[in-house]
């Protein structure tokens, strides 16, 4: 045997390796937080603190309050941002609606002097803009901010299922309860969405008819020539007849004797009403030539001759007032005689 054989060197042993803190302990997560699948908050705080008291006191006293309390925050939180983000659109949207889908440049150079100035055309948009923009917000914001609050119930341990139950016999009930309401509520929609009629239209709704003062989504209201205010229910509407829109036309029935010549009234008709649109102011709101349609009835001793003049909106009246005046001047420098027609 060599004597290198004999000769025992002892192997080297590496040295056990400290914790960096010195409270640090040997361990696994899973023995710590008490739990084969520990949550990711308790297994964060374990790998800090490499101790196994804190951990186990944090897993049972704090790890669900403050997890749950960060999930309650963090919904929260992303719900703000989504109503934020649908708010902008919604507002984005609702403004092109009521601009429509032309642009400034087209529709500018397209626009005619009955379709009215550009000043009443915006506030027109601004209204339908901002009436539908504060419904559509509103119902997103509660359709956003409902479901997150659903979703931090839920977090918390509640049954979410009776609630939901009641939410749903309530609602039927509320339905049936305000279903003239809901109705009352659609039709306002659609017709701002459509654009049916706006403040300052002469409108006639079949139960009342003047001038709209105020459009909401749940009423119209409007005041009529003798000054009465009237408040029209939206889902109440089954037609409306809008004067205000585009152009008008007045449209003038002159009754005369029988024995006249139906010529020469036609012509001093067509010649006065000639007239009247060559004069300031008439000539810019009269949008045609005048137009004498000829014999619109017999009635007794009394033959009914037609005028139309095509207006700008809401300006018939004027005109037709104007012109009876002319016309009743007219006749009398051409001796013709105005009858009364048979009823």
């Amino acid at each position: 045997m060599s004597l290198f054989a004999s000769i025992s060197v002892p192997l080297a042993v590496s040295p056990v390796a400290k914790p960096f803190l010195p409270w640090a302990e040997n361990g696994t997560p899973e023995a710590a937080c008490r739990n084969t699948d520990p949550s990711v908050s308790c297994r964060l705080v374990w790998n800090i603190s490499k101790n196994t008291g804190f951990t186990e006191f944090w897993a049972t006293w704090l790890d669900k309050p403050l997890s749950t309390l960060l999930w309650i925050t963090l919904t929260f939180v992303v719900a703000l941002i989504v109503k934020n983000i649908a708010h902008r659109m919604i507002t984005k949207v609702t403004l092109g609606m009521a601009e429509g889908t032309m642009s400034e440049r087209v529709r500018d150079r397209s626009r005619t002097v009955f379709e009215g100035s550009p000043a009443l055309l915006n506030r027109r948009r601004a209204q339908r803009a901002q009436t539908l923009g504060s419904v559509l917000r509103s119902i997103a914001s509660i359709i956003i901010m409902g479901t997150a609050a659903f979703s931090i119930l839920g977090s918390l341990g509640l049954n979410l299922a009776p609630i939901l139950a009641s939410a749903s016999v309530i609602g039927v009930a509320v339905g049936f309860g305000a279903q003239n309401i809901v109705k009352d509520f659609l039709a306002g929609l659609f017709m701002l969405l459509e654009d049916q009629y706006g403040v300052g239209d002469v409108i006639d709704v079949g139960s009342a008819k003047g001038t709209v003062e105020a459009v909401t989504l749940r009423v119209t209201r409007m005041r009529d020539v003798d000054g009465v205010v009237w408040y029209v229910p939206n889902g109440e509407i089954k037609k409306v007849g809008n004067e205000s829109q585009n152009w008008g036309r007045a449209v003038l029935d002159i009754p005369v004797d029988i024995n006249e010549d139906t010529e020469k009234v036609k012509e001093i008709l067509q010649a006065t009403a000639d007239q009247l649109v060559a004069d300031a102011p008439w000539s810019d709101i009269v949008l045609e030539q005048p137009s004498v349609w000829g014999v619109q009835a017999l009635a007794g001793d009394a033959i009914v001759i037609r005028v139309v003049l095509k207006t700008v909106p809401g300006r018939q009246g004027d005109i037709a007032r104007e012109l009876r005046e002319r016309v009743k001047r007219a006749f009398d420098e051409a001796g013709v005689t105005v009858a009364t027609p048979a009823p």
